[in-house]
């Protein structure tokens, strides 16, 4: 796309200050990720500057997609795992009657509580067998056909299925199997920059519909109430079928990103016909899996971390650890972020940062 520069942006990108430039770190790849060998979560958070260096991390999280916390963070406690995720989006600009997101089915008997047997609504606990039961109700789940799994299916971005989706997520990993689990994330801003310029002007026309009926069947199965509002006045009720943008603009970096274009919360794209539907979510697709550079790849350890921001990253868990009899549990907190928007004068990550196309 030809330089918008002269058009002014909705909101400013947000600059770094360098307060935590003192940490370690190793850039997962050239596009994606970044992994703290050391740091302590808890240290950021007693710094005496601690709202400059949250700033930081979360525009540092939003320029590179996800990070990744290697050193063990059993010192944190799940309110300051809430507190960070809190601050990450206050401090950069999340609406002000926005918090921490609340998932739907908090409210279902089969829900896991954490480690020391307690719940919180805003934590949610992510466990391979719970998952089975939460969402039993869900149409086209994958059968025993003795097919291997279709794991393009795995696919997504935190509650696409919300008026507001998620902004930030911050995942604990408290389990791990001896092997297997990872977690893979591809960067939206390097999709988006892969397609052609008329390919890119095409998607920016277009909406998707990100209906989610299984919430519905699951409280009317559990006979138990959806929880609601989630985290923001327009996240309410059973109001799961919002239409997002193809392409989205990044509220923090003014950077264009592939974003409802394919995955598990994607429904069908709007106002195209269903073969075309079906095309332009499986070159989606394509365009992540022949283009592996774009991605980083989180092999868990025990209390690791990873952060993420939604609003430029799709992720996928990948489900093998039945293969060693693993478990695998970890806490999620989650913000909620803006209603996604595109706004005509961001551009590209390459072209932000004056780096060639290809």
């Amino acid at each position: 796309m030809g330089s918008m520069s002269h058009m002014k942006l909705k909101r400013s990108p947000l600059k770094n200050s360098g307060s935590i430039d003192h940490l370690e770190y190793v850039d997962v790849s050239p596009i994606i990720g970044r992994e703290y060998p050391t740091a302590k979560l808890k240290d950021i958070l007693n710094a005496p500057n601690s709202d400059a260096q949250i700033r930081d991390l979360a525009i540092t999280i939003c320029e590179r997609g996800v990070v990744f916390f290697r050193a063990p963070q059993d010192d944190l406690t799940v309110e300051e795992q809430k507190h960070i995720t809190y601050l990450l989006g206050k401090l950069t600009g999340r609406p002000e009657d926005h918090g921490l997101a609340i998932h739907p089915l908090f409210n279902d008997p089969n829900n896991i509580p954490m480690a020391d047997g307690t719940t919180d609504k805003n934590i949610y606990v992510i466990n391979s067998e719970a998952m089975k039961k939460l969402y039993a109700t869900m149409k086209n789940r994958p059968n025993s056909t003795g097919e291997p799994k279709d794991l393009s299916r795995e696919w997504h971005s935190d509650a696409l299925f919300e008026e507001c989706p998620a902004d930030f997520s911050f995942l604990r990993m408290q389990d791990t199997p001896p092997s297997g689990g990872d977690t893979l994330w591809v960067s939206g801003y390097e999709l988006y920059d892969r397609l052609s310029p008329p390919f890119q002007a095409f998607l920016e026309t277009l909406t998707a519909n990100c209906a989610q009926p299984v919430f519905e069947s699951a409280v009317k199965a559990g006979g138990y109430e959806i929880t609601s509002p989630r985290g923001s006045p327009l996240n309410h009720g059973l109001n799961f079928s919002p239409n997002h943008p193809v392409i989205r603009t990044h509220p923090v970096t003014g950077w264009k990103s592939l974003y409802a274009g394919v995955g598990l919360h994607v429904t069908r794209i709007n106002d195209v016909y269903a073969y075309e539907d079906q095309l332009i979510r499986d070159y989606v697709m394509r365009l992540i899996t022949r283009n592996h550079d774009c991605i980083a790849r989180m092999h868990w350890t025990k209390q690791a971390c990873a952060i993420w921001s939604n609003a430029c990253t799709l992720h996928a868990a990948t489900p093998d650890t039945h293969l060693v009899d693993g478990i695998r549990t970890g806490v999620r907190a989650s913000g909620v972020g803006e209603k996604p928007y595109l706004d005509p004068a961001s551009t590209g990550r390459r072209e932000g940062l004056g780096i060639s196309r290809v």
